[in-house]
């Protein structure tokens, strides 16, 4: 008689599931602590803006009976209305991650590849190869995506190259010239994901803008969040944007009805009310990062520290041990291990308190004063 495992292709196999955290109060009873500062995520600690927040206290609980919008009709047309772009432009997903996989199954068959790097984020890889296509995965240089590697991977079957910029967890980023060069030696040969979820955390008119460059290129796709800067990451609303034939070809890998519809409706509400959301959580963001920026020379620690809510630290001792450690004192920090940094650690970017807590949870599980 044949075995269940029997029915699983190879690819599925092989690739390992990923295991979330449990939930706070849980890790809380199991780590003795009555407060936990999650600096894990790269949540905004400021929350939603205003308007978001009413939307989100205005749902009248009956509506849960009723489905939302299949393709977030509402969300896509405050979309088209920002970027001065038609909603067909536009497909709205449960976070980035099902637009990934969308991307990917609109253009890549068995034997074709993705390219990305290999210290970026995570579900560029993991959706090729629980998918059946090869992720060619091209190191960092100087902890940056190094455009020629990437260009000399792509070829082949290759079919479409992730670029996170800023790339999450170093922070690193292309400037306009940059992107402009590789696009042009590129020459349209593959698809390139502009993943663009952090790119509201910078404020610098060298950063090239996805929504303006893709009007010139018509391979290119921009993904962009509510989770970060927007503080909707519990609703999960992402979305992507392109040329009219670039997005039909990947609508019809979407699923429908995947946003609920508190979700698009309180991202809806987020967008026209992000002016000072915005400034506010720059100025939260640059506050921390000099905080603990300086902890961190101060201790004579390596840092990485670029662009987004977040900060990289060399740790002197195993990453997830320092986890378990920083746990007992109520603070929850991202091991990088996964990430390919081993024995460093992720930092969200937060409020005072929170940083604080981080601070002195770190030199004491350190043994430092």
């Amino acid at each position: 008689m044949a075995s269940l495992i029997d029915l699983v292709p190879d690819h599925v196999r092989e690739f390992e599931s990923y295991t979330p955290s449990r939930p706070d109060p849980v890790l809380m009873r199991q780590y003795g602590v009555s407060h936990l500062y999650r600096l894990n995520n790269n949540e905004n600690a400021l929350g939603p803006p205003p308007l978001a927040r009413q939307a989100v206290a205005a749902y009248a609980p009956e509506r849960a009976a009723i489905y939302p919008n299949g393709d977030a009709y509402d969300l896509r047309l405050a979309l088209a209305a920002r970027f001065g772009k038609s909603p067909d432009q536009f497909l709205v997903g449960n976070g980035s991650c099902e637009g990934i996989g969308s991307v990917v199954r609109a253009f890549c068959a068995q034997g074709d590849a993705i390219v990305t790097v290999d210290k970026t984020f995570a579900v560029y890889e993991w959706v090729a190869r629980f998918t059946g296509i090869e992720p060619r995965l091209v190191p960092l240089r100087d902890h940056a995506l190094d455009p020629g590697a990437m260009l000399a991977a792509a070829t082949g079957r290759a079919k479409i190259i992730f670029v996170c910029n800023p790339n999450n967890p170093t922070g690193s980023w292309w400037n306009r010239q940059t992107l402009e060069a590789f696009l042009t030696a590129l020459d349209g040969r593959a698809v390139v994901v502009l993943d663009e979820a952090y790119c509201e955390f910078i404020d610098d008119p060298d950063f090239p803008d996805g929504m303006e460059v893709l009007e010139r290129h018509a391979n290119v796709l921009v993904f962009r969040t509510f989770s970060k800067m927007y503080g909707l990451a519990g609703l999960r609303v992402g979305y992507l944007c392109g040329s009219l034939a670039a997005v039909d070809i990947v609508r019809r890998t979407q699923i429908a009805y995947s946003v609920n519809a508190l979700g698009q409706m309180a991202a809806t509400a987020a967008l026209a009310d992000d002016a000072e959301h915005i400034a506010a959580t720059r100025r939260m963001v640059g506050e921390a990062r000099g905080f603990l920026g300086g902890l961190f020379a101060a201790m004579g620690l390596e840092q990485v520290s670029g662009a987004g809510n977040y900060i990289m630290v060399r740790t002197p001792v195993s990453d997830t041990l320092l986890y378990r450690r920083l746990m007992r004192e109520g603070v929850m920090v991202r091991t990088m291990t996964s990430f390919r940094f081993p024995n460093w650690i992720r930092v969200t970017l937060a409020r005072e308190p929170a940083m604080e807590a981080f601070a002195r949870a770190f030199r004491k599980v350190l043994d430092k004063p």
